[in-house]
């Protein structure tokens, strides 16, 4: 499903389309915004988004064979909750 087909299945429930796009964006805006600022979204029983910090590590460059460092960064994780692991069972 992308953003068009969750923005139909919300309109189903709402009143209009144009309704379902605002509800939708404001609802992705508002969980970004969270993570950019560090913090984690609990959306309980479908899942938590929060960001994670990975270290910096050592790889391989595949093209010349040759070890490169790859910096430490910041990057988004979504749990999945009890209710949606059992939902999609």
């Amino acid at each position: 499903m992308n953003k068009a087909e969750l923005v139909n299945a919300v309109a189903k429930a709402v009143a209009t389309k144009k309704d379902a796009a605002a509800a939708v964006d404001a609802t992705l805006d508002a969980i970004t915004a969270s993570m950019k600022k560090g913090q984690a979204v609990t959306l309980v029983g479908f899942g938590t988004f929060k960001v994670v910090r990975r270290k910096a590590r050592t790889g391989r460059n595949p093209r010349t064979g040759r070890t490169i460092t790859i910096a430490a960064k910041k990057v988004p994780v979504f749990k999945a909750g009890s209710a949606l692991k059992s939902a999609v069972k």
